[in-house]
């Protein structure tokens, strides 16, 4: 009788959670599908189709370009932090001598640098090296900021992995470079997954660096683009909407596709820190 008492208050919990996430995604798709001389409650779906919305978004914040610019970005960052965190990972989770735990610390502790606590001076630093509205310059600031975590999660994975396989391989004649290549990397697959969820997430939604490190209007990203929409006295809200809901579509399109090794991923993550 708790059991099931139990199961019955879990459930509810869990759909008012649900809920809670439902909610603010459905008035984004009621909003978006409505005229924007339609003053009806947000609450009520369009009883009519309208896409004017997704149009004019398109067209007024240059979507096309701004979809192109943050999909080179984030494909880019997101590469550079798989391929240098787990080269990097991989010595400081199975040859753990001084000087890599040290090194490994001083990642760990990174994580705790909020980036906007540097802002004024990264951005005086790109002004004076010509970094400004650059892919070059915008990738840079998204791989220091995320390779740390990109650097914990592979690095506690790795620790997981049994080490006789890596002498299993060592008495095949398999070198370090070979062992981590054959034998490591492919069982990587889960937390590559968890990282390229998160990164991917992060770097396709930035704001703060985009604001300020990619002012042209041909360099913008996505978020930037919709924020021109927002007025000093009034906001094309179905606009906003219809462009939100376009921007979201990746990021969910690539979270469906990776799922079923995001939670694995994040479970032998945090098993040893």
């Amino acid at each position: 009788m708790k059991q099931r008492k139990r199961t019955v208050i879990y459930t509810v919990i869990g759909l008012l959670v649900a809920l809670v996430h439902i909610i603010p995604f459905y008035i984004l798709l009621t909003v978006s599908f409505k005229d924007l001389r339609d003053m009806s409650s947000k609450w009520l779906f369009p009883g009519y189709g309208f896409t004017g919305n997704f149009v004019s978004a398109w067209q007024n914040a240059h979507l096309g370009r701004a979809f192109l610019n943050t999909g080179v970005i984030t494909v880019m960052s997101v590469v550079l932090i798989l391929i240098f965190g787990s080269l990097a990972a991989f010595p400081l989770a199975r040859y753990q001598s001084r000087l890599n735990k040290w090194v490994y610390g001083i990642f760990v502790s990174a994580l705790i640098v909020p980036p906007l606590t540097i802002l004024v001076p990264l951005y005086k630093l790109f002004v004076d090296i010509g970094f400004m509205n650059t892919y070059f310059g915008i990738v840079l600031l998204h791989v220091t900021f995320q390779l740390s975590m990109a650097i914990f999660l592979y690095t506690s994975f790795i620790g997981t992995i049994p080490r006789e396989l890596d002498e299993a391989a060592m008495i095949d004649g398999a070198t370090k470079t070979g062992m981590f290549f054959r034998i490591i990397l492919p069982l990587l697959k889960p937390v590559t997954a968890t990282i390229v969820i998160m990164n991917a997430n992060s770097i396709w939604n930035d704001y703060q660096f985009s604001l300020f490190f990619l002012q042209k209007p041909d360099s913008r990203t996505i978020t930037v683009a919709l924020s021109s929409f927002f007025g000093e006295n009034s906001a094309q809200i179905g606009w906003i909407a219809a462009g939100s809901l376009m921007a979201a579509i990746p990021s969910i399109l690539v979270y469906i596709l990776l799922q079923k090794y995001f939670v694995d991923g994040i479970a032998a993550g945090a098993v040893k820190g």
